[in-house]
């Protein structure tokens, strides 16, 4: 019998795909400049280190000065939510959930990567 949270094997069918998901957006995220990323260990977050984008300007000449203002930059954009990580005391980084699917992590990292490349 299921609960309000899912069933056992709803839960399984999405914890066995994590590992591939999680491998996905570790390596597109590898291949944004100004991003670096070590694989997490557990749950449903990468933190990219996001350090190289602050400093940088956007196309209407504001300053990255924190991941605050980076993930704002990734919403306004690129469309993509995140979290900064000094939300979790990890400055300068970002959280990003990979508990989607693959074709929405592939758009998403896509998106960012546009962005990037569009900072000066």
């Amino acid at each position: 019998m299921g609960s309000g949270l899912g069933s056992r094997s709803r839960w399984k069918f999405h914890a066995a795909r994590a590992p591939r998901r999680r491998d996905l957006i570790v390596e597109l995220v590898r291949t944004v400049p100004g991003l670096t990323v070590v694989p997490p260990a557990g749950a449903f977050y990468l933190f990219p280190h996001c350090g190289a984008l602050l400093g940088q300007r956007t196309r209407d000449g504001k300053v990255l000065r924190t991941d605050e203002d980076v993930v704002l930059y990734l919403l306004d954009a690129a469309g993509v939510a995140t979290v900064q990580g000094a939300a979790f005391g990890l400055s300068p980084h970002f959280r990003i959930s990979f508990a989607t699917s693959e074709t929405v992590l592939t758009d998403a990292v896509a998106r960012i990567a546009v962005a990037v490349a569009d900072l000066r």
